[in-house]
């Protein structure tokens, strides 16, 4: 595989000139891709991330493409200390790729780049942790697909944390953000019975898409159900039959699992989703387990957002917790 081409951040930060030895907020402790060049350090990092800026694909009106951007943004407000975990993970390297180049108006030409740099990034960091940051979840399909085809012999089995089961037909509208799990199942890149859903709530998902789910053995527990069992019991339970089922596990956070009054910048939120802290929990125990080799996070649109950015900042949160669970492995 060549070397990935992406597009430079719209967004970086400017390094300060004497930067701390031990980095304390989060914009000093990410280096882009050209600053460890620039540095000789290219050991591979723990983490890369890219984004995946396409939100023309969305059934609702959306502006996830400017998540990757506000998502830069937001680091200034982060330390790289969580005292919910006892974690300081400023000792791990975590790099920023840039962001995979997006056609102005072909949705099938931007596809094929987000599947591509994929791959690429597959190829080029097989011990990292590697992170999309969306986008729609249209962008789901595509990161996918990429790694498979890095890993063509593995199975790779999916923790969706969602308020859908994005299992609508493609035929219908095209590869929306409400078909990546059905793409994945219906090219063979993924078996139903290795996806498990976890979220699900309320009056969002019609009966003919629980009858594809259960006719193709996708697992899912309602959240109501998930909150009566214990929600962590249900994320261990669906990481462990995951284990024994796969040889790699994609985590992919639709932000619109948030109930809509933690998520005002979440297109297609709802009520009666999750809780910020039961979301947080979620990602943490994911980002912990050791067949977990990559992730994303979509659905979020800044441009509708509170004047704080709340949905922001909780998407930040997100990545920054997941990076927390990696840092925790094997301890």
């Amino acid at each position: 595989m060549s070397d990935v081409h992406l597009q430079p951040a719209t967004f970086t930060w400017r390094k300060e000139a004497f930067p701390a030895a031990h980095p304390a907020k989060v914009h000093q402790w990410i280096r882009t891709i050209d600053e460890q060049r620039m540095a000789g350090d290219m050991d591979e990092p723990d983490c890369v991330f890219f984004g995946a800026p396409l939100s023309r694909s969305s059934i609702s009106p959306s502006g996830a493409s400017e998540f990757p951007d506000y998502f830069r943004r937001s680091w200034k407000g982060f330390s790289t200390y969580n005292m919910d975990y006892d974690v300081d993970f400023s000792g791990m390297q975590v790099w920023d790729l840039g962001d995979a180049p997006m056609h102005g108006t072909d949705i099938s030409l931007c596809h094929q780049s987000i599947r591509e740099t994929s791959a690429a990034v597959h190829d080029m960091y097989r011990n990292s942790l590697i992170g999309g940051i969306g986008g729609d979840h249209s962008t789901t399909a595509m990161l996918v697909k990429g790694m498979k085809q890095i890993y063509p012999d593995s199975k790779i089995g999916i923790l969706q944390f969602d308020t859908h089961l994005d299992l609508r037909d493609p035929s219908e509208n095209g590869p929306t953000n409400g078909t990546p799990m059905r793409q994945l199942i219906e090219a063979g890149i993924v078996e139903g019975k290795h996806i498990h859903n976890i979220g699900l709530h309320g009056f969002y998902n019609t009966r003919d898409l629980i009858d594809y789910a259960k006719k193709k053995g996708v697992r899912y527990v309602p959240l109501r159900l998930a909150r009566k069992q214990g929600l962590e019991q249900v994320i261990k339970e669906a990481l462990a039959h995951l284990n024994d089922q796969v040889d790699m596990i994609y985590v992919t956070i639709d932000m619109d699992v948030l109930d809509m009054a933690f998520a005002p910048g979440v297109p297609a939120a709802t009520t009666g989703g999750m809780q910020p802290g039961e979301l947080l929990e979620a990602v943490f125990l994911a980002g912990s387990h050791d067949k977990v080799r990559a992730f994303d996070i979509v659905c979020l649109d800044p441009l509708r957002d509170t004047l704080n950015q709340a949905t922001v900042q909780m998407g930040t949160s997100v990545f920054l917790t997941m990076i927390c669970g990696l840092q925790i492995r094997g301890e």
